[in-house]
């Protein structure tokens, strides 16, 4: 595996964690949990939006500096 996919794995499995100490009493995490869930659901809705209503994302442009317009 991967750096990057176990560091994915090694997050969601604290989270998971973190939300079976909630169910079993702790419903101080519970606001805190919520929130990326939250936060979740709302870009997908946003994005369904606009594949819904046909805009395509915009293209990541980044200027090189040969594009710079020398003085």
């Amino acid at each position: 595996m991967s750096v990057l996919r176990t560091t994915i794995v090694a997050v969601v499995l604290i989270y998971v964690l973190l939300w079976v100490l909630a169910f079993n009493g702790a419903t101080s995490l519970v606001g805190p949990l919520v929130v990326p869930l939250v936060l979740g659901v709302i870009v997908a809705l946003g994005v369904a939006l606009q594949r819904y209503i046909g805009l395509t994302p915009r293209k990541q442009h980044f200027n090189k500096p040969e594009d710079d317009p020398k003085p």
